[in-house]
């Protein structure tokens, strides 16, 4: 999708930097917030001239510590920002809790005033939670994926590396951010800007919206057999409804013994443990990510009672679905101080 230039003529030495707004919210993820804001300072650098400039923003206007415990000095609160600005997310860890009234009141009250508003990593949440992404396509964090589709089923999710639809942008994290800012700076400034910031960046397989984020099953597996691959993509796709060994084998054209071979010639456990540790990961995501039930979450992935679920659990975690939530994330390292 096309980019809207950042001002009318933007080789107009006059004209005013282009300024990003950071909200960083509590526990955001360093490495998604600095690849979107480093290409800013680099294209800066190499072309000489102001192009960009950026705030970083917070409730309550003073620090701001990501989830490696590094703090960061803010520039402001919640405060009104240009009409021109463009104001990104960042998200990072238990999301769902750094997203708060404030910020949802005030994304909203942006948005309304016509900003393009984006989420870097799990900041498509916050995004959602606002109701700015009903509608429309966005993506987020392939491990946040579970619990986004279980709460914002308006929202055309998808697992490329980021989207941009019309003024809402979202990136999966990490280093998609990079990419969607080199989109952005060759839609400003052209495409050899963009490549030297690449360069610079040591950065030589740029995405597009059309590369998806997680890496391909043989590459995940380190098997490179066309049958397997074939069959987890099956198991990964039917996890609520799931199809039996003998299921699977007939849609690849083998015996459910043969199946079983491939399996414990290549990954050491049979279809069916393989299986159910597919399913225990993804209920492991809804119980972290959402608010739902124990019991529907069992059912969300193809558990017919909770108990058979919370025993094949605690067999796998070493804990109950029960105790599972109340272990969210690890406790908070001893703050750095940084300041950009």
């Amino acid at each position: 999708m096309p980019i809207s230039p950042r001002r009318a003529n933007p080789s107009d030495p006059e004209a005013a930097p282009r300024r990003f707004v950071f909200l960083l919210l509590d526990r955001f993820t360093m490495l998604a917030f600095a690849s979107a804001i480093e290409p800013l300072r680099i294209a800066n650098r190499v072309s000489g001239k102001t192009l960009y400039a950026w705030a970083l923003a917070g409730e309550g206007g003073e620090t701001a510590v990501c989830s490696n415990g590094a703090a960061f000095k803010l520039g402001m609160g919640l405060d009104e920002i240009g009409r021109d600005d463009v104001l990104l997310v960042c998200g990072g860890i238990d999301i769902a809790r750094a997203t708060t009234r404030g910020v949802l009141n005030w994304l909203r009250r942006e948005a309304r005033r016509g900003a393009i508003v984006g989420g870097l990593c799990t900041g498509a949440y916050a995004l959602a939670k606002a109701g700015l992404l009903d509608g429309r396509k966005a993506t987020i964090h392939w491990e946040n994926q579970d619990g986004f589709l279980e709460e914002f089923e308006d929202v055309k999710l998808t697992k490329s590396v980021f989207v941009m639809d019309g003024n809402r942008w979202t990136t999966a994290g990490g280093t998609s951010s990079l990419d969607l800012m080199l989109k952005v700076i060759a839609a400003d400034h052209g495409e050899d800007l963009a490549n030297t910031v690449a360069d610079q960046l040591i950065y030589n397989a740029i995405r597009t919206d059309q590369d998806t984020q997680r890496l391909s099953i043989p590459t995940r597996i380190g098997v490179r057999h066309p049958k397997l691959s074939q069959v987890i993509q099956m198991m990964e796709g039917n996890i609520e409804d799931p199809m039996s060994p003998a299921d699977l084998a007939e849609e690849v054209g083998m015996s459910t013994r043969q199946l079983e071979r491939l399996f414990r010639r290549y990954l050491n456990r049979s279809p069916k443990r393989y299986y159910m540790e597919l399913r225990l990961q993804k209920a492991r995501n809804l119980l972290m990510q959402t608010d739902m039930s124990v019991i529907n979450v069992a059912l969300a992935c193809g558990f017919a009672s909770p108990s058979h679920f919370s025993k094949c659990y605690r067999s796998h975690y070493n804990t109950t679905p029960y105790r599972e939530r109340g272990t969210q994330g690890l406790p908070g390292a001893v703050p750095v101080r940084l300041s950009i």
